[in-house]
């Protein structure tokens, strides 16, 4: 299964589970009912951006998006298996790395993110508790949680809540890659 085809499944999978029409979810998110349409039928290749609002509506961390069916308690998810994505306007890559479907309360995600790039996710409160540490791993970045300002080195770790909007930032002539830790009340 491609990246988007997996996307498509899992919007759909997350919004029917939610007993949400493509309205209701289209309402809860601001992203408009036939661009999640198409997302669904793997019709669009949508921004992290966009991705960030439906997770927000839906009221899970942005990896659920890209989690496989669910597998075994204790599956190996080799790094051969672990599908990555780019977000077609900022050129960044992220890589599910933890199994999917396990019901932990932790994600693991590795971001490759381009000098130059930046992304802004205007997320708020879920109705789960969601909170996310970044581990620089190499680079720099620039990172906004609300009205405040971080600058990353290599080895650094930010921690936060989502629940407010977020900025990541590359202005650096390097190339950054971190690991993002999410940990969600949901399964806590």
């Amino acid at each position: 299964m491609d990246i988007n085809t997996r996307i498509a499944t899992r919007l759909s999978t997350l919004r029917k589970s939610r007993q949400l029409s493509l309205e209701a979810l289209a309402e809860k998110c601001a992203v408009s009912r036939s661009m999640i349409s198409l997302i669904e039928r793997g019709q669009s290749s949508p921004t992290a951006v966009v991705l960030e609002k439906l997770a927000t509506g839906l009221g899970v961390p942005l990896a659920a998006l890209f989690e496989a069916p669910a597998q075994e308690p204790g599956h190996l998810l080799r790094a051969s298996d672990q599908l990555q994505w780019r977000d077609p306007q900022s050129g960044y890559i992220r890589r599910n790395v933890s199994p999917s479907g396990a019901q932990s309360a932790v994600q693991v995600v590795e971001v490759h993110f381009p000098a130059g790039a930046s992304v802004a996710y205007e997320t708020s409160s879920r109705d789960a508790r969601v909170d996310q540490q970044v581990w620089m791993l190499a680079g720099r970045m620039d990172i906004h949680v609300g009205e405040q300002a971080y600058a990353l080195e290599i080895g650094d770790c930010l921690a936060f809540q989502l629940d407010r909007p977020i900025r990541f930032h590359n202005p650096h002539d390097e190339p950054a890659r971190y690991a993002v830790i999410i940990v969600t009340d949901a399964y806590r």
